[in-house]
């Protein structure tokens, strides 16, 4: 039986047999659970809902304001009393009911009113973007965990080749330490190999079983844990080059952009609105009234205007803060364009890296299989040791480990990537 054969069929295996109880999800399954059931893509919709609840509150102030009152009275003598002649009372306002309704509606409210609602649908557009920014956080987050999964899976399928392979040797081992051609030392290196590969496996175990349950929790699936339909495949993925955009052209498409500028405009309106609190206001209004308090009843419409001039000393003052603060929305829009920019250039440069590291890890691989093959051709011709012989399977098991996480960081960093630069 050929050893590395038997090995990089083993570690080659993508099936993956899930326990019962566990469903299994490939990635855009999960991407489309978590975007519907993640607690925080919940918490960011019901922002969203308020800040529309908002602006419908807010374009309310267009409206009429209608005010209503009523008033029953009963009271035990007449409130107004007149001597009309000795021995003569009359008593007036005795019982009686009085109903008031009255609209008042805003002319000018030194365009506190258009300017809220200016605001108020900015608030709708960056509840928009901050939901987009949700949605982004989530996919990535998911993405960390489904690889991470992927990554210890392949893991474990190389312990399990090579737990394979030391089964074998000790085997081998044994019978020539039977036989006599051969010292217990070799066996006794043997079995604390396989007891570190014991040890191995129950930690990776225990660490996805872990992740399963995490990946599960975040997405909101019903089971208590999932388990994953991809694997690290043999094939390298293609170089990133196809997915490089022009990063000046592609700021104006990302959300954390979008929000700096939706922060200066609402500072442009709330300068105006500062402004706004200190000019007089006009309004017109109407109303009708009843009551029968005099022992008749009295049937009166009124029309008004109402102008109101606001006198403060503070109206300077409150509109140089809005001044400054406007202003420095226009620093932080600079100033945060400038750190997007950079933010795609690095997330370029850790995508570029992270494919390089799959080519080293995937020539770390050939090299250490070789490398294997020889130490165990070496090993039965009695010209090397079995130190020599399980380094060479250390190096090889580390080798396919790097290249796991090489591949899952390179899945991770395209994904960064693309959400930095606004796709």
């Amino acid at each position: 039986m050929n050893t590395i054969k038997i090995i990089l069929l083993s570690v080659c295996c993508a099936a993956v047999v899930p326990a019962a109880s566990q469903r299994v999800y490939t990635l855009d399954e999960c991407r489309e659970t978590a975007l519907r059931e993640n607690a925080r893509m919940k918490i960011s919709r019901g922002d969203l809902s308020a800040a529309e609840q908002e602006k419908k509150e807010a374009f309310a102030n267009f409206l009429p304001e209608v005010s209503a009152t009523g008033i029953g009275l009963k009271a035990d003598d007449g409130l107004l009393q007149m001597e009309m002649a000795p021995g003569q009372r009359m008593k007036l306002v005795e019982d009686g009911l009085g109903i008031g309704v009255t609209a008042t509606l805003p002319i000018y409210a030194g365009g506190m009113v258009y300017n809220g609602n200016k605001l108020a649908k900015i608030g709708v557009e960056v509840g928009e973007l901050k939901l987009r920014q949700t949605e982004n956080e989530v996919r990535l987050t998911v993405e960390q965990y489904y690889w991470q999964i992927v990554v210890l899976e392949a893991k474990l399928r190389t312990v399990e080749a090579v737990e394979q392979q030391l089964a074998r040797i000790a085997e081998d081992v044994a019978a020539a330490v039977e036989a006599g051609v051969t010292s217990r030392n070799g066996l006794l290196q043997v079995n604390l190999r396989k007891n570190d590969m014991r040890s191995t496996r129950m930690d990776l175990d225990n660490t996805l079983a872990l992740c399963k349950m995490m990946l599960a929790q975040f997405i909101g699936a019903e089971q208590s844990a999932v388990d994953v339909a991809s694997s690290i495949g043999d094939e390298l993925p293609a170089a990133p080059g196809y997915l490089r955009t022009d990063h000046d052209a592609a700021l104006g498409l990302t959300p954390e952009y979008q929000l700096l500028n939706k922060n200066v405009e609402a500072g442009r309106l709330q300068k105006r609105m500062a402004l706004g609190e200190h000019l007089p206001k006009v309004a017109v209004g109407g109303g009708y009234l009843y009551n029968d308090f005099m022992g008749f009843s009295q049937n009166r419409f009124l029309g008004f205007v109402s102008v109101s001039v606001p006198i403060s000393w503070k109206a300077p003052h409150s509109v140089r803060k809005q001044r400054y603060r406007y202003q420095n929305a226009l620093t932080q829009l600079d100033d945060g364009s400038e750190q997007l920019v950079i933010r795609m250039q690095k997330a370029w440069n850790d995508l570029e890296n992270a494919y390089q590291q799959i080519l080293i890890a995937a020539n770390s691989i050939e090299q250490s299989t070789e490398n294997l093959r020889l130490n165990e051709d070496y090993y039965n011709a009695g010209t090397s040791t079995m130190s020599d012989l399980l380094d060479a399977q250390t190096l090889f098991r580390q080798s396919r480990d790097r290249y796991a996480e090489a591949w899952s960081q390179y899945e991770i960093k395209k994904t960064e990537y693309l959400q930095a630069t606004g796709r």
